[in-house]
């Protein structure tokens, strides 16, 4: 009779692990980083999509110095040689343009969906 109370009790165990294992997952994946390539003097991809709480980095892979710059002045890079990094995080939901103020037609955009998501950057 022990034996059954405690096989009973460790199968409880399991499924109320799974169950709270399962609305972790349902909570979603925590963001990722995301990265954007500077070559040949444009920003590679232009436009993407990403989750709030997300790092994008831009890489310069150019001969050339280049810049990061919000339109709206929330960020701006100093001049990033060949290899040199920028980094900044998204916090909100919406959509951000940004150009190197080196070469003003070079231009990109980061589109933070809300929590549900969106494809409208798609």
């Amino acid at each position: 009779m022990r034996t059954i109370k405690l096989g009973m009790r460790v199968v409880t165990a399991l499924a109320v692990a799974a169950l709270a294992a399962g609305a972790l997952a349902s909570q979603g994946a925590p963001a990722t980083d995301a990265e954007v390539q500077i070559d040949q003097y444009a920003f590679l991809p232009p436009r993407i999509a990403v989750k709030p709480g997300t790092t994008v980095t831009w890489t310069n892979e150019d001969d050339a110095p280049h810049t990061v710059a919000s339109s709206a002045k929330l960020f701006k890079s100093k001049a990033l040689d060949t290899s040199d990094k920028f980094s900044f995080t998204f916090t909100t939901p919406g959509v951000y343009e940004y150009f190197c103020s080196l070469h003003p037609h070079m231009t990109g955009a980061i589109v933070v969906e809300a929590a549900t998501g969106s494809s409208a950057a798609q």
